[in-house]
């Protein structure tokens, strides 16, 4: 069974979604949207101005939102009233904490599954560490710390080349970036307990913050530690294959992610490493975790797993980004 899918939105990251359904052999695009109706034409697909345009001709099963968070809720209620039979919204999911919730309760209601395209847990090296936990390979997981270094936020043309909305949100680091590892610390260990937060803003031509520390503690005793700086980069040739690195440091052995996606293993006491997973060139966005998102949505959909990043349990992300920004503001920890 092809599964029929439109897009709304047709920008710079939209083309990695249009990428990976079109790879995917279970999969058929149907239909592209986006305001700017060149853009939507320019993907090869039939294009639309409007959500209601497409509509009008076609109702897809699957409805892919790659716009901007103020355009969410409008966007999933009407998939919503149409019957459509799955929704995918790109984070940040809706433009409040309090939207986002009633739109997943509509969803729910209507009985449609609602998921957030959130992809880095779906990257190969987050993976890795999972099975090497699961595994037991690494003991008791005691820290585990990503330091974000992508270096393209230096100077008054920071960001231009790309994404030139980045200068001007007054939340940057944590809402369009951390939150990809406040997800991803919860895939490895699970629901944090507390949260506290330093942020700050490096680069004054910008509106947000740009650089800070988040600090999660779990019932455990574990910490993870997101050390976030755009203006400073890592050793690796591509600085958005991985965007950083990471150490998760378990009581038996010390897990490493390196620059170029590799992953390697480190025996406590030991000296030398075994790499678990290798460097590889890999199509698509970092780790081609766009394409391992949609595939894992199109094996739910099929019953062949349970959904990932289902709304209902992504609303706990959204509340822990919200408590990070509170905490930086309040200059203290907060419970979870």
């Amino acid at each position: 069974m092809s599964y029929r899918v439109a897009c709304v939105g047709a920008g710079y990251f939209a083309r990695f979604h249009y990428d990976a359904w079109e790879r995917l052999d279970d999969a058929t695009l149907v239909g592209a949207v986006d305001r700017d109706l060149d853009k939507a034409t320019a993907t090869g697909l039939p294009g639309f101005a409007t959500l209601d345009d497409l509509f009008a001709v076609e109702v897809p099963e699957i409805l892919d939102i790659i716009t901007p968070p103020k355009t969410h809720a409008a966007a999933i209620r009407l998939a919503i009233s149409k019957g459509v039979r799955a929704i995918i919204c790109q984070k940040p999911f809706c433009s409040s904490l309090e939207e986002a919730h009633a739109v997943t309760a509509e969803a729910e209601a209507a009985q449609i599954p609602l998921i957030i395209h959130e992809n880095f847990r779906f990257q190969p090296w987050y993976r890795a560490m999972r099975a090497a936990i699961e595994d037991g390979a690494i003991g008791d997981p005691r820290q585990l710390t990503f330091r974000f270094r992508t270096g393209d936020g230096r100077g008054p043309e920071a960001y231009l080349d790309r994404q030139p909305y980045f200068q001007r949100m007054r939340r940057l680091l944590v809402q369009e970036t951390a939150v990809h590892w406040i997800d991803t610390f919860r895939y490895l260990l699970g629901p944090a307990t507390g949260v506290y937060a330093d942020l700050r803003r490096e680069n004054p031509v910008i509106a947000g913050e740009d650089a800070g520390y988040i600090l999660f503690d779990y019932a455990s005793g574990a910490r993870a530690l997101f050390d976030g700086n755009r203006l400073l980069d890592h050793a690796t040739e591509n600085p958005r294959l991985t965007f950083g690195e990471a150490l998760l440091e378990g009581t038996d052995a010390t897990l490493s992610l390196w620059g170029n996606g590799s992953v390697t293993r480190r025996v406590f006491g030991a000296t030398d490493e075994t790499e678990i997973l290798a460097a590889r060139t890999y199509p698509g966005f970092a780790g081609d975790c766009v394409f391992a998102l949609n595939a894992h949505v199109l094996a739910a959909l099929r019953g062949e797993q349970p959904f990932e990043n289902a709304a209902r349990d992504y609303l706990e992300v959204r509340r822990m980004e919200e408590a990070v920004y509170t905490s930086a503001a309040e200059q203290r920890r907060l419970p979870l």
